[in-house]
């Protein structure tokens, strides 16, 4: 049985050397949530403040808010890359973490040996990915690239292979930061379709994105944040809605899964 749960979790990131109003601005718009600096000698962001959730087993639950909300930060929190300042922070399950499609490739080896490499990093044993090399030689549809060094590729050439060795995986809580938009429409397609079938495999799945299409095919419930807070959270359609101002589902083929 795989689990988060989250009790009054906040998140605070102190700024030491802060010589400008200017320098607290640019750390905040990486980060989310707010600056606060009264009474205080080291200003600090409030990156997240009070997130108590609880996802379980089957949970299929979509991040939303602004730029620099807060979503990123609180998949940092649920993957343990980030503890929590204050509150607790709990996950029960082998966490696959995609934050950056990049992370864990080396530009000057080939696109084979990428493979085996973005693999591990994402948890996998060397015999599970070397089982896993033709099937995603032939979804990239790279061809004799893969023998090639990385710095050779277009970028929506590395997406393609990130996005092979990503869908291939076998996570238990799969914390997905969306990017996959550097490639072309017909392999979006057919990227889609191995994302939804990663997401099956799945026993939960948390997902940052601002596209509804996205949303609407693998989530069922979602968490808006705004300023580093929750703001609202229950099913996908009410909080989108209420987020956009609208229903995102309405006369469009994206409807909640």
């Amino acid at each position: 049985m795989v689990r988060i749960e989250t009790r009054d979790a906040s998140v605070d990131f102190p700024i030491f050397d802060a010589k400008s109003r200017s320098l607290k601005k640019a750390v905040l718009g990486m980060v989310g949530g707010n600056i606060n600096s009264e009474d205080q000698k080291v200003p600090v962001i409030e990156a997240l403040r009070d997130i108590t959730l609880t996802i379980g087993d089957g949970d299929r639950v979509a991040l939303v808010g602004h730029n620099g909300a807060g979503k990123s930060t609180l998949l940092r929190l649920l993957s343990g890359i980030y503890e929590p300042t204050s509150g607790t922070a709990l996950v029960e399950g082998r966490v696959a973490p995609i934050f950056d499609l990049g992370v864990g490739m080396d530009p000057e080896i080939s696109g084979y040996e990428n493979i085996m490499i973005r693999g591990l990093f994402l948890g996998m044993s060397r015999k599970q990915m070397e089982s896993r090399v033709d099937e995603i030689a032939d979804f990239t549809e790279l061809g004799d690239f893969l023998a090639m060094p990385l710095r050779t590729y277009s970028t929506g050439m590395r997406v393609r292979l990130a996005l092979g060795v990503v869908t291939s995986i076998d996570p238990e809580i799969l914390l997905f930061d969306e990017g996959i938009g550097a490639v072309d429409e017909s392999f979006l397609d057919k990227a889609k379709t191995r994302l939804s079938q990663l997401v099956e495999r799945a026993g939960l799945l948390v997902f940052a994105s601002h596209s509804d299409e996205l949303l609407g095919q693998l989530c069922n419930k979602a968490v808006w944040l705004e300023h580093g807070r929750i703001k609202q959270q229950g099913g996908l359609r009410d909080v989108l809605t209420a987020y956009k101002g609208r229903d995102p589902f309405l006369d469009d083929a994206a409807t909640p899964a």
